[in-house]
């Protein structure tokens, strides 16, 4: 049977969100024959650790549904084991815990922890979703991605070119298989972000225009920037609409998102803390090796949890856009280089050559470093123009100058680092099979030993 890893990670309070996506799972279960595994993994505080366990555990026992709630002491132990099967030095095995399970925030390391639960559990691909999601509606029933990306994933693209609405393949991709379906958001675009719109669209444009590679024409610059952050804006879903071709970054979310293993278990996602967006990686690589993918319009409704809207997390969620601008500098180094590589970035076989991709990602660790203070500075400016609290944010920025310049170019050391160490990961957890992830309860289905 079929096995798939639906994937929640979470740092905050979503009972809601969590008891939702339980219902996702059980809806491709149902219509799909496949056994779903739902894997929170959980690094909330403790009160919202405890009602999540809760919540967890009253959702109804569904047929090939397996429930899998994983706090922060439990993914640990899972990772040291893999770290130990993989091979690794014992110093080695300390460096890679920490890439896995950093002690800040990091979009990318909690879903390579995904990426490697769901190889222990021997699922074909991962489902991600976001705690800040809800479902769209229609007739009274939730549109759940979910759908989409079980009738696509793992397809060759020419077998299913007929059922999509339209198709933008390549010339000579259509013997290669789907390895992404994704959709975007609808609703609210990111509140702090929208608020420097609001409050000086220039400034706006000046910032958002940083994650824009250089040589773009002004138009198109301008098209990006008004693109970058919007989502899928505010259509309501009234019937399904999927575009097969390689999928834009600009054109999904990772809150709605779903990758083969034949992808993730080669490389993983850059880990860096504190920094937006790092989590895109997969999404632009296959992009530019031209790998078909099925964008939907099956978009999650976005919201914004309390703590976004307070001063701690304002002031959080505005360093990780300025890391996000420094990231990029790397980033679209990188980047430049896997379009250039086009074909080459696959084997004969048609996976992604891993050590093509962290050659690249090493070349970018000698950029210099003057481009990143420049971006410092033109922060600086726009923070103190937009005054009131950004003052905060342009003293805090000044305060850590030399530190956000050195993590910049650590964090891509650290993902080269991890690249080199990745495929020896997903192999050893693979080999540890799903007896370290233990179901909820016995009301779930059992996961099956392999």
């Amino acid at each position: 049977m079929r096995r798939v890893c639906l994937t929640l990670p979470t740092h905050r309070a979503c009972a809601g969100t969590i008891a939702a996506v339980g219902e996702e799972a059980a809806y491709g279960a149902r219509q799909f024959g496949v056994e779903v595994h739902l894997l929170v993994l959980d690094s909330s505080p403790a009160p919202a650790l405890a009602e999540h366990r809760k919540t967890v555990a009253a959702l109804p026992p569904s047929p090939g549904v397996t429930v899998h709630h994983l706090d922060e002491g439990e993914q640990r132990a899972f990772l040291r084991e893999v770290t130990v099967r993989s091979g690794a030095e014992r110093e080695g095995q300390d460096r890679l815990l920490e890439l896995m399970l950093p002690s800040r925030v990091s979009y990318g390391a909690c879903t390579n922890r995904a990426f490697l639960l769901a190889q222990a559990l021997g699922c074909t691909s991962v489902h991600r979703r976001d705690s800040d999601s809800r479902y769209q509606h229609l007739d009274g029933e939730p549109v759940f991605p979910l759908h989409q990306e079980l009738t696509y994933l793992g397809q060759r693209a020419d077998d299913v070119r007929g059922s999509a609405t339209r198709s933008k393949l390549p010339p000579g991709t259509g013997g290669r298989r789907i390895t992404m379906a994704g959709g975007s958001f609808v609703g609210e675009m990111s509140v702090d972000v929208a608020e420097i719109r609001d409050l000086d669209p220039d400034t706006y444009r000046e910032l958002i225009g940083l994650s824009i590679p250089d040589g773009y024409p002004e138009i198109w610059r301008g098209h990006l920037i008004d693109a970058s952050f919007r989502g899928a804006g505010d259509t309501a879903f009234d019937g399904d609409r999927t575009t097969l071709a390689p999928v834009s970054p600009m054109r999904v979310d990772m809150c709605n998102i779903a990758l083969d293993h034949e992808v993730y278990r080669r490389v993983p996602l850059p880990p860096a803390t504190d920094t937006i967006g790092s989590d895109y990686f997969l999404i632009h690589l296959l992009h530019d090796a031209r790998m078909p993918g099925v964008q939907h319009n099956r978009h999650i409704v976005n919201f914004h949890t309390a703590e976004r809207r307070t001063d701690a997390g304002f002031l959080a969620y505005q360093l990780r856009f300025a890391k996000f601008l420094l990231s990029k500098t790397y980033l679209n180094a990188v980047y430049a280089q896997t379009a250039a590589a086009g074909d080459a970035l696959l084997d004969a076989e048609g996976h992604l050559r891993a050590c093509v991709v962290a050659g690249f990602v090493r070349d970018s660790i000698g950029l210099d470093r003057a481009e990143n203070a420049r971006r410092l500075d033109v922060l600086d400016r726009a923070y103190r123009r937009l005054g009131g609290r950004y003052a905060t944010v342009a003293d805090t920025l000044a305060g850590r100058r030399s530190r956000l310049l050195d993590e910049a170019r650590d964090d891509m050391a650290d993902f080269a680092l991890l690249m080199d160490r990745w495929e020896a990961l997903t192999r050893a957890s693979a080999e540890a099979g799903p007896g370290g992830v233990p179901p909820v309860t016995a009301g779930h289905r059992p996961a099956v030993t392999r």
